[in-house]
């Protein structure tokens, strides 16, 4: 049986899966920790890569490895130079192939945005797709490949409407309320808690939001986003309207790529996937341009899927 392999380096997870050439089901899957090829480092990427791979190919089956497709969240657009994030990626999982004796395999380097498209059902060629999990960003699609993106720019200096910038503005919030600028909210409370910094006092409510968010270290504060989601969830306004403004951002990036009606969409991540909690929002929204989303869970399935239309390696 030939063998095809398909791998996502999210934000948050790094997961692969292999499966047979012909089609059906994975045969087995396996995951690690972050898989962003732009903030994690080159050799931890690597180590994440070769064990992924290590768990996912059954033993003895390398050589039956004949393609193999990875998505990478932070890898920029596939075959420009000078990414870093493409480097970097290709880099790390060829010495993860080479370590498990994946070697006679055709391989391709693709973005988050490419394998999280090809999710959908039939493997569209063209199209949109909008991803909003640790970060975010919009895709236009051509011929299986990107071809034009909408931020992604980072938690830096972008991927707005996405987890890190939703648990960010949860804390701004959080602290706007606390000291008196801004509208009572649960998130005060919530956030603290959630930090295992509970104070009793305004001043030490601050400084314990403060602390915890910075020491969540940039994007991981993204783990706090289901904080703000089930104070929404509650009822709490301000909660609310955080959800409502990053589905709006995410609408944004989308509109940017100029809407086709009846182009398939596609959206991902653990924000608009399937049962994401943006998801209805920003299908309210996609409305306008008489499209429906297509929730996929993640790029795995994609990848897979676009393992299998290489042409085998001979």
């Amino acid at each position: 049986m030939t063998l095809v392999l398909g791998i996502d380096g999210g934000g948050s997870t790094l997961r692969a899966a292999v499966a047979d050439a012909r089609g059906g089901p994975p045969l087995a899957m396996s995951a690690a920790g972050a898989g962003n090829a732009r903030s994690v480092p080159e050799t931890v990427l690597a180590e994440r890569l070769a064990q992924v791979v290590a768990e996912a190919v059954p033993p003895g089956r390398a050589a039956d490895v004949r393609c193999v497709v990875a998505g990478f969240a932070g890898s920029g657009v596939p075959g420009r130079a000078g990414d870093r994030g493409q480097g970097v990626a290709g880099r790390a999982l060829s010495a993860a192939l080479l370590r498990n004796g994946v070697t006679g395999a055709r391989v391709r380097v693709a973005a988050d945005s490419e394998i999280a498209f090809a999710g959908a059902p039939g493997t569209p060629p063209d199209g949109l797709v909008v991803i909003s999990g640790t970060g975010a960003a919009a895709a236009r699609m051509r011929d299986h490949r990107l071809a034009a993106t909408a931020d992604g720019c980072g938690w830096l200096t972008g991927d707005d409407g996405s987890g890190f910038w939703i648990a960010r503005e949860g804390v701004r919030r959080a602290l706007r309320a606390a000291d008196g600028r801004g509208p009572a909210t649960l998130l005060v409370d919530r956030l603290a808690e959630a930090f295992d910094a509970p104070a009793a006092d305004p001043v030490s409510v601050r400084f314990a939001l403060v602390d915890g968010a910075l020491a969540a270290s940039g994007p991981a504060l993204a783990r706090y986003c289901p904080v703000v989601v089930g104070a929404a969830v509650d009822g709490d306004a301000v909660a609310g309207r955080i959800l409502d403004e990053a589905a709006d951002l995410l609408a944004e990036s989308a509109r940017a790529l100029r809407p086709r009606h009846g182009e398939p969409l596609v959206t991902a991540g653990g924000l608009l996937g399937r049962r994401g909690p943006l998801l209805e929002r920003f299908t309210r929204r996609a409305s306008r341009w008489e499209l429906v989303p297509h929730p996929v869970r993640d790029g795995l399935a994609g990848a897979v899927a676009l393992a299998r239309t290489l042409p085998l390696q001979p």
